[in-house]
């Protein structure tokens, strides 16, 4: 488990700016981002060259759906310099030597089958921070789209069918199977007066920042995302030290979340639950071209969704093993990342087996013994250690009958020798 650590520790050992899981740069793919720097403003025709050239750089992955799998802390060697990267954290003015990592699990599941995604899926694991900030954008456009779908909801009966701007919003409306205009405009309402109301949106604290400070005592929290309910839920908890690592788990992070006025707020966590749901998809991959209402019996354009594209590109990838068929084994660019996926494979597997409890400390046996500053003895080793003692103590007992028995058969024979004598 140590090896497994330690060689996907060693993937994580790149610069600051580098992205670990980003594919290999050679001369083939930097020549492909060269041609994509200058058609970033084009729009090649069906049968260009150069789309063909951009569709092979890229892994179709529109047939499928995120799920959310687990989410995982993880304490890791932080290297020479600590976990102090602006040598100015509150841990008594020295650096610890383990750095605490976020990361979740996903997968890539055939559309619309998350709740029983079991096969011919992709595995994926890739930094919190990455995953909440794609899905919480994606989540947050859902969100505004929704709204105003609701809002053009009466506007509809008024307009006739000739009009393309009641059109468009007929097609809006047929994304939402459950949009109800009755009631989706009073919950719409409560999300645009969510501050009024006492609430602050949870995601806004998904970075680690200080919210509370007092001088008089010196007491200061930081707030930030960390894992609960054994990696199923994401929430905002407090830490004592500006890269939220040293959690507090004696506190209420609604108790110290204060509004701009100085008053204590409530979080909601409308929007950042939707990023880890328990059965449902977190997104669809497949992206219908809004420019493009198809003509005719042409079909509409679709695309990789932005919220899928960029998680798969930050993500370490376990696919071939569990029979991911559209994956990176087929395309240049990935074989970086495929040479690796054995390893990426093993530390996901060490992730879901509960190597790691719920603050990142190392646990060696389920449940039961963690490695941290002191070690609890399990309990194989104490009955190995009470068999020692009282094998020990038996034979102690049996080498002092032993040296009594030597003893007196010895002095028995020199006083019967010296009789003789006389």
């Amino acid at each position: 488990m140590k090896i497994v650590a330690a060689t996907f520790s060693s993937l994580l050992a790149t610069t600051a700016s580098a992205n670990p899981f980003a594919p290999q740069t050679t001369q083939n793919t930097a020549k492909a981002n060269y041609i994509g720097s200058l058609m970033r403003g084009a729009r090649p025709t069906a049968k260009s060259q150069l789309r063909r050239l951009e569709e092979e750089a890229d892994v179709d992955i529109s047939g499928y759906s995120i799920k959310f799998e687990q989410c995982q802390l993880v304490k890791q060697y932080a290297g020479v310099n600590g976990n102090n990267n602006n040598n100015n954290n509150n841990n008594n003015g020295e650096d610890s030597i383990l750095a605490t990592k976020r990361f979740v699990i996903f997968r890539l599941c055939p559309e619309n089958s998350c709740s029983s995604c079991n096969s011919n899926y992709g595995e994926y694991i890739v930094d919190m921070d990455t995953y909440l900030e794609s899905t919480l954008r994606f989540k947050q456009e859902q969100q505004e789209q929704y709204c105003q779908a609701c809002e053009e909801c009466a506007a509809d009966g008024n307009d006739d069918d000739g009009n393309d701007a009641a059109a468009r919003r007929r097609r809006r409306h047929l994304a939402y199977d459950n949009l109800n205009c009755n009631t989706c405009y009073d919950e719409c309402k409560n999300i645009e007066n969510m501050e009024v109301n006492g609430y602050v949106d949870a995601s806004e604290y998904i970075n680690c920042q200080k919210v509370y400070e007092n001088e008089n005592t010196g007491k200061v929290y930081y707030a930030g995302a960390m894992c609960s309910g054994s990696g199923t839920r994401i929430k905002i908890a407090l830490f004592a030290d500006e890269q939220c690592s040293l959690y507090d788990g004696s506190v209420d992070a609604d108790q110290h979340i204060k509004n701009n006025n100085g008053y204590n707020v409530k979080l909601s966590y409308h929007l950042l639950k939707q990023t880890f749901p328990d059965y449902d998809c977190v997104a669809s991959c497949a992206q219908v071209d809004e420019n493009d209402g198809g003509n005719g019996d042409q079909a509409q354009q679709v695309e990789v969704a932005e919220v899928c594209q960029d998680l798969y590109e930050a993500a370490g990838k376990c696919e071939q093993v569990h029979g991911f068929v559209d994956g990176m084994k087929n395309y240049e660019a990935y074989d970086n990342q495929a040479a690796q996926e054995e390893e990426v494979c093993d530390f996901i597997t060490m992730i879901k087996s509960g190597s790691y409890d719920q603050t990142g400390e190392i646990v060696v046996t389920a449940g039961r013994s963690v490695l941290s500053g002191k070690a609890k003895t399990t309990g194989g080793q104490k009955f190995a250690l009470t068999f020692f003692v009282i094998g020990t103590v038996g034979l102690s007992a049996y080498a002092f009958l032993l040296h009594q028995q030597l003893t007196k058969g010895s002095g028995h024979t020199l006083s019967e020798q010296g009789g003789a004598m006389a």
